[in-house]
């Protein structure tokens, strides 16, 4: 019980992060008020993802595997796309976001098309708390993308 719920927050913070890292990698401008707070709620949900990645141990039950590897290097590329936007290096910041959010995009992938993997086995034996799960966090990015576009009162 306690691995789905450690699942479930980890596939609940990847897909914002998916929904929220596709709308300001696609949006222009960047570097504005609206990019930032977006940016900076990835980041947390991107994090998030990453930290529940160490509590999932279904591979290989008590030990980490070679996914593992790619959270810490995820962990890695990350904090360096932060440290860059902090520091004014736009270049820097844009190559690895982009790639830490292509890295989202590959775990993704290899969620969903693992037949033995949790997504496609909800699919086939609990489609409908699946979907909805789903909708809520694509409905949760999509409020905080509106949210993030309302100027704040003075």
């Amino acid at each position: 019980m306690a691995n789905n719920v450690v699942i479930g927050v980890h596939a609940s913070a990847a897909t914002v992060s998916l929904v929220l890292g596709a709308y300001n990698l696609l949006r222009r401008p960047k570097g504005d008020q609206r990019h930032r707070r977006i940016g900076r709620v990835w980041v947390v949900a991107m994090y998030l993802t990453i930290i529940t990645s160490f509590f999932i141990q279904a591979l290989r039950p008590g030990h980490f595997s070679w996914i593992h590897g790619l959270s810490v290097f995820t962990f890695v590329t990350l904090t360096i796309g932060l440290w860059a936007a902090r520091t004014g290096r736009v270049k820097h910041h844009r190559r690895f976001m982009t790639g830490s959010y292509f890295g989202l995009l590959g775990a993704f992938v290899g969620a969903v098309v693992v037949p033995v993997r949790q997504i496609p086995q909800w699919i086939v034996h609990n489609p409908v708390p699946l979907t909805l799960g789903a909708l809520a966090c694509v409905g949760l990015a999509l409020a905080i993308i509106r949210l993030s576009g309302r100027r704040a009162a003075a």
